[in-house]
Parts: C-alpha cells; sequence; structure tokens
C-alpha cells in the first residue's frame, strides 16, 4: 500500500485558491479553497461518470473512508468558523450532507489518519449538466455497482462507509454485493424496505401538491422541525432549489422511491439469509422520518456486529445537529475495529453493552475483530446499543 502514496491520477483537478467564503457561495466553484489538499475526480463506470471528491493518499493498510449523500444534500455549503482556532483553519468543502460532521474540530483526529473520499450521485453535483430527455437514471442497485469503479482507480484496498438517506442503501447494497471491499458501514436514516403502490401513490400525489424541494424536505426533516420551519430548514430549501439541478435531482428522487426491499435477514431466522458481514453503526435521530426504517434495519443485522445509536435531540440530521456526539460514537466504532486505539474519548457516555476491540494499529494488518465470527465468540445474541441524549 506505501506505493500508492506515489500514484498519480490523470483528472485530478486541484482546488482554486484566492476565494473566500462569501465568494464561493455565490459561484459555481464546487470546493472550498481552504484546504488545497482536496481534489476533484471524474470516474468512468460501467453506468456512466462518476463525480468525486478526494483528500489525502490511503495511509499504510487503513481503510478509505468513502461518503454517499442522501437525495438533495450533495452540495457544498460555506462553513461557518468552529470552535477554535485550529477548526478554522481546518475548514474544508465536503457536501452540505457532511459538511457540518467532517468539519468538526474532533473529526480532524480521525480524518488525519485516513483518505477521505466523497462520492456524488450522477448528475447531482453542483454545476452538473441537465441529463438529456429520456435519460435513465441508473438504479440504486447500479448506483452501488459503480462504486468499485472508484475503490480501482484509487486503488483502496477496502472502505469505511458513511451514508446517509439514500447514500445509505446504496452503500448497504454496495457491501452485499462487494463484501469483500467494505471494512465496516456507518448508515444514517437507512430505510431498508421498498415502497409499496400505497407509498408510491403518496408520493406521486406529494409531487402535484408541494415543490421539489420541500418534498425532499419532507425526507429529510422530521415533522416538528418543518412546522417550526427552523433557520436549519429554511437554509435547505434555499440550497436545494437553488442550487443542484432540479431535473436531475427529480430523476434521483424518482429512482430512490422505487427501490426494492433491500433483501436483508438476521442471521439465523430464515435459512440461507443474507445481511451485511462488516461492522455496521446505525445512526437516526429521534423522530426523525427514517426511525422506523432503522429500527427495522436494525432487527435485520447480525447483532453482534451492529451498533444502534439512537440521538435525542437531533432531528433528521444529526451529523449536522449534533456532529460532536456523532464524532465521538464514530470514533468508538473505529476502536472497536481496531484503528486509531489511543483516540481520546471524553464526551460519550459509554452505554454499550458489550464492545468489540482489536489489538491490531492503525498501520498495521486489516483488524480482524469484527470481520470474523470467531471475533464475537462470548458475545451470543447482545445488541449494541448506544442512547444518546442531550
Amino acid at each position: 500500500m506505501a506505493g500508492l502514496q506515489e500514484l498519480r491520477f490523470p483528472e485530478e483537478k486541484p482546488l482554486l485558491r484566492g476565494q473566500d467564503a462569501a465568494e464561493l457561495e455565490n459561484s459555481d466553484t464546487f470546493l472550498l479553497a481552504v484546504d488545497t489538499d482536496w481534489k476533484e475526480h471524474d470516474i468512468e463506470t460501467p453506468y456512466g461518470l462518476l463525480h468525486v471528491v478526494i483528500r489525502g493518499s490511503p495511509k499504510g493498510n487503513c481503510p478509505a473512508i468513502l461518503t454517499y449523500h442522501d437525495v438533495g444534500l450533495n452540495q457544498p455549503q460555506a462553513s461557518a468558523p468552529l470552535r477554535s482556532a485550529t477548526a478554522e483553519r481546518c475548514v474544508f468543502a465536503d457536501k452540505l450532507c457532511f459538511n457540518t460532521f467532517f468539519n468538526f474540530e474532533d473529526m480532524q483526529e480521525i480524518t488525519k489518519h485516513f483518505v477521505v473520499c466523497h462520492v456524488d450521485a450522477p448528475g447531482q453535483q453542483v454545476g452538473a449538466s441537465q441529463f438529456p430527455q429520456g435519460y435513465q437514471f441508473p438504479s440504486l442497485e447500479q448506483l452501488a455497482a459503480m462504486l468499485p469503479s472508484v475503490v480501482q482507480h484509487f486503488g483502496f484496498k477496502y472502505v469505511i462507509g458513511i451514508g446517509v438517506g439514500a447514500g445509505a442503501y446504496v452503500l448497504a447494497k454496495f457491501a452485499l454485493i462487494f463484501p469483500d471491499l467494505v471494512e465496516g458501514l456507518v448508515l444514517m436514516n437507512i430505510d431498508p424496505n421498498g415502497k409499496g403502490w400505497i407509498d408510491w401513490a403518496a408520493t406521486k400525489l406529494s409531487g402535484l401538491t408541494s415543490t421539489l424541494p420541500d418534498t425532499v424536505l419532507s425526507h429529510l426533516f422530521s415533522q416538528e422541525e418543518l412546522v417550526n420551519n427552523t433557520e436549519l430548514v429554511q437554509s435547505y430549501r434555499q440550497q436545494i432549489g437553488n442550487v443542484v439541478n432540479q431535473a436531475n435531482l427529480q430523476l434521483f428522487w424518482n429512482m430512490y422511491n422505487s427501490r426494492r426491499d433491500l433483501d436483508i435477514n438476521r442471521p439465523g431466522t430464515v435459512p440461507n439469509a443474507k445481511t451485511l458481514r462488516c461492522p455496521v453503526m446505525l445512526v437516526v435521530g429521534d423522530n426523525a422520518p427514517a426511525e422506523d426504517g432503522v429500527v427495522e434495519c436494525n432487527s435485520k443485522l447480525d447483532p453482534t456486529t451492529t451498533t444502534f445509536l439512537k440521538m435525542a435531540d437531533s432531528g433528521g440530521l444529526p451529523q449536522v445537529t449534533q456532529p460532536g456526539k456523532l464524532t465521538e460514537a464514530f470514533k468508538y466504532f473505529l476502536q472497536g475495529m481496531g484503528y486509531m486505539p489511543s483516540a481520546s474519548m471524553t464526551r460519550l457516555a459509554r452505554s454499550r453493552t458489550a464492545s468489540l476491540t482489536s489489538a491490531s494499529s492503525v498501520d498495521g494488518s486489516r483488524p480482524q475483530a469484527c470481520t470474523h465470527s470467531e471475533s464475537s465468540e462470548g458475545l451470543g445474541q447482545v445488541n449494541h446499543t448506544m442512547e444518546v441524549s442531550c
């Protein structure tokens, strides 16, 4: 893996310098200029081009952190100063979906150990051309099948995926189809269920009576947040309506609402049950639109390798409203896989009933703690649940 640090990629495009946040908010520039390590790539896949933004190089035998956004949450947002001068210097561009989370000061302790790769669904990046009439948007299964091209392009051995909503579904499908490429998954607001006829009809009716941004907002935020029309909701309504190509967004939204069941079952519940083989952290906020779906997904996964994090007072987007607590939980999740053993854990109360640990170091061989059945001996059917309150 050490040799991969010297690879050069022909499509890389260094970020622009000399623009401040105000200029970037009012331009089509996709990346903030503060962190010059970020580079854009357009990668050929079996189902078309993927726009990817990456920071860093593969480090030792570490996996890459690969993110996939939810519908409407792919564009960047100029970052407000965070909690210290160090954090202000660490401001960098990632998507509106993950901006607050990855800009959080404590997250820098994690990202310095890993290469970070943000993937845009086709046609969803800022400045994307509108797809031609009759274009067939890839199914969610096909979106998952595009990701090995990203892994191969950068020479990653495997990835730790972080997905939200539609992106969580895509990454879960990716892990089911290509389990050897996925070291772990953080799935926020995942709904493992396909849409039935009633859901389809309701979506169609909503499309007739509401604008596309408002329809997407009802997918992202809790009813309380929408009723209160918080500043956060207003900001996202403006971004979704003005930054993303609306025709392309509609295609992505339609395909997400045409998804099939994820087709997973807890081992032992049905013959030849198919489930995610890697460690998984499920995340959802109290009263979030996806709460029921995440709870059901938890019931279908192996409890010995699954952590369920339910966050109080976080609304529909816990990575935006509670980045500190999510960062702490992510550190704990990584330590369970043997990474970052010396990272400090200070704010999150440890209420997991059991933990999976490994003595492997960040530069050692691939950790085995959660990837093989023998690592969970003695745990029985203990489920790892963290209830986090403010």
